[in-house]
């Protein structure tokens, strides 16, 4: 009894319980207890992590994923804070073959278990008694253990490969030519090419993604949500107070949504292969849940004239000023495949560009809309997967082929004429800069131009506080594999200082989570790249938009956002800040 005394004056445990009874008698609140432990809690240590629990999940497609669970001490007791499940990214092409499929989905499964096991192994004792608010602490020494996982991943390969030379004897090669890049079309034969024609860059080859990789960006996720958990603050405020150094901003932005409307596969039998994805971007003016509204009444229009083909449009020539399409002669009808994309969208496909678009016209007349003012188009080209490497060319639709020079005319042309697209998503590769350049010159005040795959990944994204990308508009983000919340703290803060908009982009593979969306409020993304408004992984990240919307009009916290181009051809800032990273351009 004497020891616990003793023990209970050191904490100077009487002084608190007098300043606790002073501070009742004061109040005389209704739940005396609970009341008196809320004050003493103010005095306990700050909840510690104790345990990390990762586990095998499906992901919105059915594939497997990497879930994370924090738990923390709190107040002596052990308490799960919340949990985080990864989306994943595929990099297979439509028209992989079944053993490339295999092979993938083998070597994910693999990757997966790994992560788990460094999850409940490794990470699990490093970070066991930090702080879940120290992000950066927690994202150094992930990105440290990643660092050496890759390290001893590259002795072991050259090891084996050493191995291998010893065992095999030397034989001269015979003369091949490289392979061409995973999906595309065989590497050009030489000759083939006339000495007029320019020879086109060469695909730069991916980035193999470590096995395991997902536990970096699974656990630095859940540390934020555990941290804002315990702060008691939403997540998107907590991410916004790390990226301002813990100045709470006094007003928010929400990123404009591009919902994707249409996902035109380009395997399917119909001949358009530029268009990958069209999405509706609402106008700022409206909030939030006024454009999603508009959205929907697009869909259900669209999914009316689609499965009604008597009721398609025929060629109606239009007033060319608003941007809408004119015709000459009979179109055949888009072919509806009637399904939803895993994108969350209606699938269908197209034989031009000029058909699509009219389509697109019809449908928002139809409702009372009209594009250019009521609504916007974003366009997904996924110009990487287009290229024919036999020919050196684009094939934009079956047996249409356009060199890289060609494509911007094409697309100057384009936007021209229908100047309700705003944004471009990948219309080039990335090996081809110099177009990315001209691109930009011509049509970035009225346009933007956005690298999606056209970007590299987030880890050599930054190259000494530049960004390694073509020029362009903005950058597409997405919160994969080894990716830390810090990663995107730093990346955003460059992008913003170089007047590039960031884009928080979904994964093919979403999840349930809807943490992304956070992400871009606290981030301050421009543009949220969620897909459509169909599955429930991709609905409830648009729920949860809608959510933090309402949460910031109620606290008279939210700032409307705005459409602002980027002069490239007036400034010349963005051109010296990319100068080291672009080759100079050709004359014409």
């Amino acid at each position: 009894r004497r020891e616990a005394a003793e023990y209970c004056r050191g904490q100077r445990v009487p002084e608190r319980l007098e300043e606790a009874l002073n501070a009742l008698l004061a109040r005389r609140p209704a739940d005396l207890y609970g009341e008196l432990a809320t004050y003493l809690s103010k005095y306990s240590k700050a909840p510690v992590i104790c345990k990390l629990v990762g586990r095998k999940v499906l992901d919105g497609v059915g594939q497997p994923t990497l879930e994370v669970e924090i738990y923390c001490t709190v107040k002596n007791y052990e308490k799960r804070i919340c949990s985080t499940v990864m989306s994943s990214y595929s990099e297979i092409p439509e028209n992989a073959l079944p053993e490339t499929i295999e092979a993938y989905e083998k070597e994910r499964d693999d990757s997966v278990n790994t992560a788990v096991e460094w999850v409940n192994e490794s990470l699990n004792t490093m970070l066991r008694d930090l702080e879940p608010t120290d992000q950066y602490q927690v994202d150094k020494m992930l990105g440290e253990y990643f660092t050496n996982k890759a390290e001893e991943k590259k002795k072991i390969k050259k090891q084996k490969e050493e191995e291998e030379a010893e065992d095999t004897p030397a034989l001269t090669p015979p003369t091949t030519s490289p392979p061409p890049p995973p999906g595309k079309k065989k590497a050009a034969k030489a000759g083939a090419k006339s000495e007029a024609e320019r020879p086109i860059p060469p695909a730069e080859p991916a980035e193999p993604a470590l096995g395991g990789s997902s536990a970096i960006g699974g656990v630095s996720l859940a540390i934020a949500k555990a941290a804002a958990t315990i702060s008691h603050i939403p997540l998107y405020l907590h991410v916004a107070l790390l990226k301002h150094d813990q100045e709470s901003p006094e007003e928010m932005t929400l990123p404009l949504p591009m919902v994707t409307l249409l996902n035109c596969e380009k395997m399917s039998p119909s001949k358009l292969k530029l268009v990958k994805e069209v999405m509706l971007i609402p106008p700022v003016h409206l909030s939030l849940k006024q454009g999603i509204e508009r959205v929907l009444d697009i869909q259900k229009e669209m999914t009316r004239l689609l499965e009604s083909p008597e009721k398609m449009p025929g060629p109606q020539p239009a007033d060319s000023k608003k941007g809408k399409a004119q015709n000459s002669g009979k179109k055949g009808l888009p072919q509806f495949l009637k399904r939803i994309s895993h994108l969350g969208c209606l699938t269908t496909g197209y034989d031009d560009l000029e058909q699509l678009l009219l389509v697109m016209q019809t449908a928002c007349n139809n409702v009372g809309l009209e594009l250019g003012a009521d609504m916007y188009l974003a366009i997904n080209c996924a110009a990487h997967e287009l290229m024919d490497y036999d020919k050196g060319k684009y094939e934009t639709l079956t047996g249409t082929f356009k060199s890289p020079d060609e494509m911007v005319a094409m697309y100057e042309e384009l936007i021209d004429k229908f100047p309700f697209i705003i944004a471009l998503i990948d219309p080039l590769r990335k090996e081809d800069r110099q177009q990315w350049s001209h691109l930009c010159c011509t049509l970035g005040s009225k346009c933007y131009l956005i690298a999606e795959d056209a970007a590299t990944c987030i880890s050599k994204l930054k190259i000494d506080q530049e960004i390694n990308t073509p020029m362009c508009s903005g950058v597409v983000l997405k919160y994969i594999n080894q990716t830390k919340v810090s990663d995107l703290i730093e990346l955003t803060g460059i992008l913003d200082g170089q007047r590039h908009i960031t884009i928080l982009g979904s994964s093919d593979g979403e999840s349930p989570d809807d943490s992304l969306v956070d992400l871009a409020v606290g981030l301050g993304a421009r543009f949220i790249k969620l897909g459509g408004l169909s599955r429930g992984e991709r609905v409830t990240k648009y729920n949860r938009l809608l959510a933090i919307e309402e949460e910031l009009a109620k606290n008279r916290t939210l700032r409307k956002a705005k459409l602002e181009f980027i002069a490239f051809a007036e400034e010349s800032q963005p051109e010296e800040q990319l100068s080291d990273v672009l080759p100079p351009p050709q004359q014409d």
